[in-house]
């Protein structure tokens, strides 16, 4: 595997998951350095819609949490399943990657009007995770080399395993609710009979995001990292019987 620089490969990143990535970095580095706290940024209705503290309908989604395995965790699996989407179901389609992101975080809050939760970044995360395995059914995942699954039980795995870690289960059921809802209404809905679509992009937003021509030095994330990702996180690409007993006769010669 050939490893671009740190700049270039920066720079190929596509503009929603660059943007929510480094906002969600961003934002934690200025709560080390005590530049915001953390009260300043949860979610918090009266605050919202009394006092006009709009920017909390935003930052809610931004913080991880301090530095930890926790932040690592979730932001690595945010910038991945992210990137994933933008750069695949979504490929060319920015604006209705913005209206995902827009559905996905509205239904977000309307939810959490009913449930304690003050940071609602990790739902958010389960809910690209929920979508992409969806659109990836017949992708085979390892995780941690313990199983083997298809792709539309990873964000199941994952239940499981925030579960064991003593996670509060409404977080991630939250993000698996949210995304099925959207998956429904984008990807099965429009196609029953008598179906219809649902979630529209206007138009502006289409002439605005779409309306660039794509780089023509533009690569995506190379193949080989795109299904799975890590063995030790959310899974890697389980090759076929087939493919492994083809290449088999190479390693004999070696």
């Amino acid at each position: 595997m050939a490893y671009r620089p740190l700049q270039e490969e920066f720079r190929q990143i596509p503009p929603v998951t660059k943007l929510y990535t480094c906002g969600c970095i961003v934002t934690t580095i200025a709560v080390q350095l005590e530049i915001v706290s953390p009260f300043q940024l949860y979610f918090n209705p009266d605050l919202i819609f009394k006092q006009f503290q709009i920017w909390r309908l935003a930052t809610t989604f931004l913080y991880f949490g301090n530095f930890g395995f926790h932040f690592f965790f979730n932001v690595l699996f945010t910038y991945r399943y992210c990137r994933l989407l933008e750069e695949g179901s979504f490929r060319g389609r920015t604006a209705d990657f913005f209206v995902m992101f827009l559905f996905g975080g509205t239904l977000t809050i309307v939810i959490a009007f009913f449930v304690n939760l003050v940071f609602l970044g990790q739902a958010f995360t389960m809910m690209l995770v929920y979508i992409w395995s969806r659109r990836n059914t017949y992708i085979r995942m390892n995780f941690f080399g313990l199983m083997n699954f298809e792709a539309p039980y990873l964000p199941w795995v994952l239940f499981g395993f925030s579960l064991l870690l003593g996670n509060p289960i409404i977080v991630d059921l939250m993000g698996i609710a949210v995304g099925h809802c959207y998956y429904h209404l984008e990807d099965v809905f429009p196609r029953t009979r008598g179906g219809f679509k649902v979630i529209w992009t206007p138009e502006f937003l289409k002439a605005i995001l779409d309306g660039q021509p794509e780089d023509p030095n533009y690569m995506p994330m190379p193949e080989e990292e795109r299904p799975g990702g890590y063995d030790w996180g959310e899974g890697a690409p389980v090759q076929d019987e087939e493919q492994q007993d083809d290449e088999q006769p190479q390693n004999n010669d070696n």
